[in-house]
């Protein structure tokens, strides 16, 4: 496994082959990410999901008259893609920025996708673009996310902006119902839940103050499992999307499909 470093005035990110993988990146010196292990990487850092984020109820669904079944983890689900542990090829670099492609072929997905991931660095802000297109004979679900973990302090704040409802669950998967929430005022410190938020994202404490800008990635989950850590994760579609169709995308074959995010350091 490799990796390699780019870099943006005060702003350096350091990312790896296998998955696609955020391992490192600061502002001034300051780490903004957790510093990630990519043995580990839904633990730390910001790991990349595809074409499903976060759980497939029971690893099964079916797709177009078809059963398929994916890799479960200890809950009896799968998790988090599919590319996580995949060698990624690098299609550019330069001095602040790096593309990385993957092509997936895999015997319990419709298709074979081919997923490129754009890092760009600019002065305090790190954007991410997927690309993503079915390079395959036939239609597929798509659902794309990123899980990165933003270093706090435990006086922490989640400010967002417009209507937020929370995804119902029932042992972590959503239900499809919809919930109005106020994460703004929530005195709630421990989370694992799904929200549909229509605007932008504010992480703020005593450690550091960002924003998270999406485009085309309205869900986000929030996992508070990781000591001094938060992580919000963009998402173009919900957990178990491949069942409960919450922002499920179908991707045609030959069509190609654009999500992106920003997180713009405001205050490190």
């Amino acid at each position: 496994m490799g990796c390699l470093e780019v870099s943006s005035y005060t702003s350096r990110a350091v990312i790896c082959n296998r998955g696609a993988y955020l391992l490192e990146w600061s502002v001034s010196g300051k780490d903004i990410i957790l510093p990630g292990d990519p043995d580990r990487p839904t633990w730390s850092g910001m790991a990349i999901m595809i074409p499903f984020a976060n759980r497939i109820k029971n690893g099964e669904y079916e797709f177009e008259g078809i059963k398929y079944s994916l890799p479960r983890n200890k809950e009896g689900h799968a998790i988090h893609g599919l590319i996580l542990n995949e060698e990624w090829s690098i299609t550019y670099i330069g001095e602040n920025s790096v593309s990385l492609e993957h092509v997936l072929k895999h015997p319990d997905y419709p298709t074979e996708l081919t997923s490129i991931i754009k890092y760009t660095l600019v002065e305090g802000e790190l954007d991410v673009e997927f690309i993503i297109k079915n390079t395959g004979l036939r239609s597929a679900p798509l659902v794309v996310g990123a899980h990165p973990y933003f270093i706090v302090s435990n006086d922490w704040m989640i400010n967002t902006q417009g209507e937020i409802l929370m995804c119902e669950t029932v042992n972590k998967i959503p239900t499809g119902k919809l919930i109005p929430v106020d994460l703004n005022n929530t005195e709630r410190r421990e989370f694992d839940d799904c929200f549909l938020v229509n605007g932008d994202i504010t992480l703020e404490s005593h450690y550091s103050t960002i924003k998270i800008i999406r485009h085309g990635m309205p869900y986000i989950q929030i996992f508070t499992g990781v000591p001094n850590a938060i992580a919000i994760e963009p998402m173009s579609g919900a957990p178990d999307a491949y069942h409960n169709g919450m922002g499920l995308t179908i991707i045609k074959p030959g069509e190609e499909k654009n999500f992106r995010f920003t997180i713009k350091v405001l205050r490190a």
